[in-house]
């Protein structure tokens, strides 16, 4: 369920990044005189999207929870919107029950535009995709299979579910207008409970639906919509947002401050790099999850304390009756276009309560880290066993591929990897096992924070810039790029020796097929080891005999005790492991007849030994023959031949070029 609900939040984001659109529309127009025609076409446009939201809810939250994020659910999102809202109109309920539409309890009256209809529809939409996208129908309906059924089927469950409405909707709708109105008939006091819970559920994800009760049309109190529209209360509408502005541009900018300088002498110049960009971003476009991650796990306590500062901050806004609105985040942007709209009261005196706020947060802070040695970033002790990833980036990479490459070889790579997707300022990763992923090597990618949800869930900070990372490793992804690749997984902090020029530079090594049989990428054979290339490049051969031949010319150096793999130098120094099978170590040599020994000269196509494939299919282990370059970094360019053919003993496989 928590999954569930991170992904619908995550969801979320996507229609309410509209709502910048509607906020430039409306606070350009309230800056204008309001005699001007243009200023009212403004105020119009803002006022077609606010007006939307519960479409856009139900399109956006159907297309973000869809397995792949395809038109046709978005298409199924607006049918399962479209269905109820005129089934359940008070037109339509009264026709249908022969009765006055004066008549028809108000709660019919509530369904078209409210947000919580447009969620519930999303969703549902979503579900239908999921379960029958893929859907064959006989022949004669085969025009409707796959997507174009998903539509048709969600009209279906919408009507039942329209049907159910008629009778659970009005109580359920009585009941959320008692809890909307017992949160506002607390006053402050209900501002600042919602403030606090805000922030300490972030690092769960789940805070946007608290967010959708108190900001959106769900219970009725619908704070952003009213305050840009203008059709609320002044000096309360808004009470759900203003306490955001003195922590968003004074309080947090004052803490990142504050961890700066108590950041150790000989990482002040790292953490400062950090805490400057962070800050910056809380004050200008009100984006708080870079520099809140940066201390929310390393130092919790510290977190509560924030968490109850901002509850502290919306409480007295409210108490005060200061307000100003918001339709992405409290920054000085949202501010600014705000600042003249018809509900915004007093809202100047916002800045001299941030004022307030920073010296609360700059004090608090610093005590509680002093006080508690609470290990915010530059803190902490440097471990040995930090890991920084070195990234093998070619000259189209920007930085955003860089990033994600280092992130990419930090989490596993393609084998730990479920789904990737992000939000605004997060990766949202579905792995494998979160253990598996090395969190010193993430960091080291410029990431803000990590933070495990679960054995399968990961979230990894990144900031605004987020969507392109994501964009780059799920590239990465698609591509089941083998993680040596890529990167280069650990950076130890020795110095770098003194690199000599090879006299073999520039000279060609080549390999040949080791077998009769079928040649084959390294990377589809069925282990993760060799098919990763942590041991180096190569290839493989699944024979079909068990005459084995020498891959290259050069000397035998190895030849293992286990008898299942042979180890060859060539002239120019490359180092080349033969691998007869796949665990065929557990063998202890049976099925090998070694026709070779350690300082023996050999020539591509001399026999190495030979196998009995049957031994090692009745032991079932896997008979594929690999023949593996063990010191890449000698290697400056490997062509290989076709693979995936069948190719006879000795053929030409790969060509590699030494540095």
């Amino acid at each position: 369920m928590k999954d569930y609900l991170q992904r619908m939040g995550r969801s979320l984001q996507l229609p309410v990044a509209v709502l910048p659109a509607a906020a430039l529309l409306q606070g350009i127009g309230h800056m204008l005189p309001q005699n001007w025609a243009f200023s009212i076409y403004l105020q119009n446009g803002g006022t077609a999207i606010l007006g939307s939201l519960a479409i856009l809810f139900a399109v956006g939250l159907s297309f973000g929870m869809s397995e792949d994020q395809n038109g046709a659910a978005a298409l199924a999102g607006l049918v399962a919107y479209l269905v109820p809202t005129k089934v359940l109109a008070p037109t339509a309920i009264a026709g249908l029950w022969g009765i006055k539409e004066t008549s028809v309890n108000p709660a019919f009256g509530a369904i078209d535009g409210n947000v919580l209809i447009g969620i519930v529809a999303g969703l549902i939409a979503a579900a239908m995709y999921n379960k029958f996208h893929k859907t064959k129908l006989p022949m004669a309906l085969s025009f409707f299979s796959g997507k174009r059924s998903v539509p048709i089927i969600t009209a279906v469950v919408m009507l039942v579910f329209s049907g159910l409405m008629m009778l659970i909707w009005p109580p359920v709708y009585d009941a959320l207008v008692v809890f909307g109105k017992s949160i506002v008939g607390l006053g402050a006091i209900g501002a600042g409970i919602y403030g606090f819970f805000n922030r300490l559920l972030i690092p769960t994800g789940l805070h946007q639906a608290l967010n959708s009760v108190f900001w959106f049309d769900v219970a009725g109190i619908n704070d952003i919509a009213k305050f840009w529209s203008g059709h609320g209360v002044k000096g309360v509408t808004g009470m759900f947002q203003a306490g955001f502005f003195p922590v968003m541009m004074f309080g947090l900018p004052a803490g990142a401050f504050v961890i700066y300088k108590n950041a150790r002498p000989e990482k002040k110049k790292e953490v400062a790099s950090l805490m400057m960009a962070a800050g910056f971003a809380s004050f200008f476009t009100g984006v708080t999850e870079p520099l809140e991650f940066s201390f929310m796990f390393v130092a919790w306590p510290l977190y509560v304390l924030h968490a109850l500062f901002t509850g502290l901050s919306l409480a007295f806004a409210a108490f005060m009756h200061w307000t100003a609105g918001f339709s992405f985040s409290a920054g000085l942007v949202d501010y600014i276009l705000s600042f003249n709209l018809p509900l915004a009261n007093k809202p100047y005196m916002l800045i001299i309560q941030g004022l307030v706020m920073a010296v609360i947060y700059y004090f608090g802070f610093n005590f509680a880290i002093k006080k508690f040695n609470l290990m915010t970033p530059g803190r902490e002790e440097t471990s040995e066993g930090d890991q920084e990833v070195t990234v093998d980036t070619d000259s189209s990479d920007d930085k955003y591929t860089a990033q994600a490459k280092k992130i990419y070889a930090a989490i596993g790579g393609y084998d730990n990897i479920d789904i990737v997707d992000n939000c605004t300022t997060r990766l949202r990763l579905t792995m494998k096992d979160t253990d598996k992923i090395n969190e010193p090597a993430i960091k080291s990618s410029g990431a803000a924070g990590v933070s495990k949800i679960s054995k399968t869930n990961l979230q990894i900070i990144i900031g605004t810039e987020v969507e392109f990372v994501a964009d780059a490793l799920k590239k990465l992804f698609k591509e089941k790029a083998p993680i040596s690749s890529v990167a280069t997984n650990v950076k130890n902090d020795a110095p770098a020796e003194e690199k000599t020029v090879n006299p073999h530079s520039g000279q060609t090594d080549e390999f040949y097929t080791v077998a009769d049989g079928k040649l084959v990428d390294i990377e589809s054979v069925n282990d993760a080891t060799f098919s990763q290339k942590m041991l180096g490049d190569g290839y493989a051969v699944i024979p079909t005999n068990g005459k084995i031949v020498a891959p290259v010319d050069g000397e035998v150096v190895t030849v293992f005790p286990t008898k299942h793999a042979v180890g060859f130098k060539t002239e120019n120094g490359l180092e080349v492991l033969l691998h007869m099978g796949i665990d065929t170590v557990e063998l202890n040599g049976e099925p090998f007849d070694i026709a070779v020994e350690a300082g023996q000269k050999v020539k591509h196509g001399d026999v190495v030994a030979n196998v009995d494939l049957d031994k090692i299919k009745k032991a079932k282990k896997d008979t594929a023959m690999m023949v593996i370059v063990t010191n890449m970094s000698e290697v400056s360019y490997m062509k290989f031949s076709a693979t995936d053919t069948d190719a006879k003993l000795g053929t030409l496989a790969v060509k590699a070029t030494i540095k």
